[in-house]
């Protein structure tokens, strides 16, 4: 029997090298804790159910309906709220079994990501201690949207200059150089009607520039209007509080009967991308393409569902193949990033916004079924219910407004892309060869924005 054990045993074997320490059993040995020490156990009851980030330029989420209400018992991955991101409509899922005890964020509100959307309790006992954390949390929300407006220091008497302006040197004139005289030209005119000499003039302008000011004083000549009106100025600079800016002016006069309608969260999303890409250098560059072969060809494939948009779609990623320079992109304003993918997002209008699904590896689909995936994309965007990479992976953009009969129009190049190309409709043109005679075909107006 002490053979069986100490051949089961092989892990104790170290202990034989300690003649004075005796031989415990293994769960003694490794199992049992040491005294005065615990192993700490977390069991969290009280859960916040957060605003989840959907994509990777989503900043803040709206509620578009709760699938779930308070009181409800929930299971872990059951979907729970619907969330409008900037592209897409999405289901959040709850990692946590337990009770929905109560909703911080209401439908059509919205909250920033990371924000706590509703409060899940573990029991029904806690769900009272929960929907207090909650009250609590939404009386707290819009602390850190209100400033903090600092209380403005004593007002300074009238007769005594104020510490920032004790503080303040006078400002002196720069010495002007020899031989050199600066003066603006309305100062140079003024000294030769009032017979001044400019020369023996010290400027009070900025670098020692002589000003019109300096040459009336030196003639004798005070300017009342400005007088008038600089000098009540000074007292009331120094008493104004400077924690309080004045407020400016509206750009744009309210016209009578106008309504005010806000952003959608992807309205919100468009007007930030097609702001940051005004920032970015491009040029254009657009030229006339006959398509009497392209029409032909269309004319064939139209009867097996195939678009113009996904022929398009599949000659430009054709065309990206032999040219990748096209398709690399610039994000950082300090190198290039070639793509090894060659991924067409093309814009999609759909209802309140735009959105433009990712056809990925377009060079490498055929043309049916390329078209038969761009269906899906565009029947999934206009259902709000793209996936993020389907939406945010693009390598080079198209826009087609053809089938509106558009002839010519101009796109902005999507942030973080090389290249968006767009495309009108093919019309008839009447053309002339080298040898003068003249005959009409079909052109469409391509127009190329390349990062510059």
């Amino acid at each position: 029997m002490a053979s069986l054990l100490q051949s089961r045993t092989p892990g104790l074997s170290f202990s034989s090298s300690l003649s004075s320490t005796p031989v415990r059993r293994p769960s003694a040995f490794f199992l049992k804790p040491r005294s005065g020490s615990r192993i700490p156990v977390v069991r969290a009851k009280i859960r916040e159910i957060f605003m989840p980030a959907l994509s990777s330029t989503m900043t803040e989420g709206k509620i578009v309906s709760w699938i779930k209400s308070e009181g409800d018992v929930l299971s872990k991955g059951e979907s729970v709220v619907v969330v409008e991101s900037d592209k897409a409509d999405m289901d959040v899922e709850t990692f946590y079994d337990g009770i929905l005890a109560a909703i911080v964020i209401n439908e059509g509100e919205t909250a920033p990501v990371g924000a706590a959307i509703g409060i899940l309790a573990e029991t029904e006992d806690e769900i009272a201690e929960a929907k207090a954390k909650a009250t609590s949390q939404s009386s707290l929300a819009p602390a850190p949207s209100t400033p903090k407006v600092e209380e403005p220091s004593p007002a300074p008497k009238l007769d005594a200059p104020s510490p920032a302006v004790a503080a303040a040197p006078p400002p002196t004139a720069a010495p002007s150089t020899p031989g050199k005289v600066v003066a603006t030209p309305y100062a140079k005119k003024l000294a030769k009607q009032h017979k001044v000499d400019i020369d023996k003039l010290v400027g009070t302008g900025p670098f020692g520039r002589i000003t019109p000011e300096d040459v009336e004083k030196a003639a004798g000549i005070t300017p009342a209007s400005k007088s008038n009106v600089a000098a009540p100025a000074a007292p009331a600079a120094s008493v104004a509080p400077a924690a309080v800016p004045p407020k400016a002016p509206s750009s744009f006069p309210e016209i009578p009967g106008s309504t005010v309608v806000s952003f959608t969260t992807m309205q919100a999303a468009v007007s930030k991308n097609m702001v940051e890409s005004l920032s970015v250098p491009t040029f254009r560059v657009g030229y006339p393409i006959a398509t009497d072969a392209l029409d032909a060809l269309y004319e064939k494939v139209k009867p097996k569902g195939v678009t113009m948009t996904a022929l398009l779609a599949k000659s430009a990623a054709m065309a990206l193949a032999q040219h990748p320079v096209v398709n690399a992109t610039c994000k950082d304003g300090k190198s290039f990033t070639y793509n090894s993918s060659i991924n067409i997002a093309v814009a999609v209008e759909i209802n309140g916004g735009l959105i433009t699904p990712v056809l990925q590896d377009a060079d490498k689909l055929d043309l049916y079924l390329l078209s038969q995936k761009w269906k899906e994309l565009v029947e999934k965007a206009r259902a709000k219910q793209l996936q993020p990479n389907e939406y945010n992976s693009g390598t080079f953009t198209l826009s087609n407004l053809g089938m509106f009969g558009v002839d010519r129009f101009d796109a902005i190049l999507p942030p973080g892309q090389g290249a968006i190309m767009a495309v009108g409709a093919s019309k008839p043109t009447v053309l002339a060869d080298k040898d003068g005679f003249f005959s009409v075909k079909n052109k469409m107006l391509f127009l190329h924005i390349l990062y510059g």
